[in-house]
């Protein structure tokens, strides 16, 4: 079966505009990702200029071709600029006009002093530099953890160099461009492609959006919204991990539990704006003073704990010292209040796989329960060893939880 040109033409000018209007709807019932926006309005354009082009012969050339060529640069200048919104960068207005200006410029100037077409060949370079600048502006995101992120790297490129291309072959090909059959066959072949590099993009760009909006879901289910670490229930359930990991290969790990101390008066004394602040800082000073494999979370109002892998009881002992040391200087004056704020801790480390996780939270917490007792503003250590021997222990609330959770 063969497909003429013209009916491809009509058909690629269809999906560009069915292409449009889906991610401009999805953009309606996804306000938090504007691109896709930008995104669908490119599409628009490049149907825009696919039916201006069509009209060759029938309008004004002012129209059928400037027009035509002006809709097309700012499809890709729309595209890219979408990429820089994507990723939380402006838009760059002066540089989406500058691409249409260059090729006027070139195709009205220079259109008799130089042997070869110099507005297609502009074209092509503008749509090249604009498709690698979409890849580029992907590229400068891809710390974030998004695996559509790098197809849409991929196409940016290969469409762009898909246009490098065609400046050089203009120059080369021995047909005449203005013949009808050859024009037919050069029409089909740039309306194929453009509609599968449409498709494919539109397709992963959509797919960027909805990976992007998960993992913001995900990302708030598993982190407090207050301090930015890991909420009880993440925290729980990566500590479970780590604990099991550590002691299948023998390996020492430790337990933190921290508690804000008299953290009541302080959101009494000075509001509990402040209290936040106390809080946010503790966060902060933890994820400064332990190192890159450990885990810390938030699991209760002002109750933190901390999973220390391959350390020793000294080494968690002395971890947790620099922490509440380096705490209670940091918290001395919050938001300009003298606040003194401290924290008490309590610490237990194991190797063996006499414990679980949720056991050596357990021992960590009566630690801390000791270090309240013996004044605040201090770390205690648990015996491991001690505790096996021990039948029962009257738990706090922060065990039961965990137990509840393991």
């Amino acid at each position: 079966m063969n497909l003429d040109a013209n009916t491809l033409f009509l058909v690629t000018i269809y999906v560009e505009a069915i292409l449009g209007l889906l991610l401009l709807f999805a953009s309606i019932h996804n306000a938090e990702i504007k691109a896709v926006g930008w995104w669908g309005f490119a599409h628009l354009l490049l149907a825009m200029s696919l039916v201006l082009f069509g009209t060759q012969g029938v309008l004004h050339n002012a129209i059928s071709v400037d027009l035509a060529h002006v809709s097309l640069l700012l499809a890709f200048g729309v595209t890219w600029n979408g990429a820089r919104v994507f990723d939380g960068r402006k838009p760059l207005l002066y540089w989406l006009l500058a691409g249409p200006v260059v090729w006027f410029i070139a195709a009205h100037q220079f259109r008799d002093r130089v042997p070869i077409d110099a507005g297609f060949v502009t074209v092509c370079l503008i749509i090249t530099a604009y498709n690698w600048l979409t890849a580029y502006e992907f590229a400068r995101g891809r710390s974030e953890p998004l695996v559509s992120r790098w197809p849409a790297i991929f196409m940016s490129c290969a469409y762009g160099s898909l246009f490098l291309l065609c400046a050089p072959l203009l120059d080369l090909l021995p047909w005449d461009l203005s013949a009808i059959a050859f024009g037919s066959v050069w029409l089909a072949v740039l309306s194929f492609q453009a509609l599968l590099f449409s498709i494919a993009t539109a397709f992963i760009l959509l797919a960027m959006a909805k990976e992007r909006t998960e993992l913001r879901h995900k990302i708030a289910a598993m982190v407090d919204s207050l301090t930015g670490i890991a909420n009880r229930r993440s925290f729980l359930q990566e500590a479970e991990k780590i604990g099991q990991r550590q002691i299948v290969n023998k390996r020492a790990v430790a337990v933190l539990v921290i508690d804000l101390d008299q953290f009541k008066a302080v959101n009494d004394r000075y509001g509990h704006a402040v209290g936040d602040c106390v809080l946010q800082q503790f966060a902060k000073t933890a994820t400064a003073v332990l190192r890159a494999g450990d885990l810390v979370g938030r699991i209760g109002g002002e109750e933190f704990a901390c999973v220390l892998q391959d350390a020793d009881l000294d080494a968690a002992f002395a971890i947790a010292e620099r922490l509440r040391a380096g705490f209670a200087e940091a918290a001395t004056f919050i938001e300009g209040y003298n606040v003194q704020a401290t924290v008490s801790i309590g610490v237990v480390a194991i190797r063996d796989a006499g414990f679980d996780m949720s056991e050596l939270i357990a021992l960590a917490d009566r630690a801390l329960y000791r270090a309240k007792e013996r004044g605040r503003n201090r770390v205690e250590v648990a015996s491991a060893d001690y505790e096996r021997k021990r039948k029962a222990v009257p738990s706090r609330g922060l065990v039961a939880q965990a137990r509840s959770a393991a």
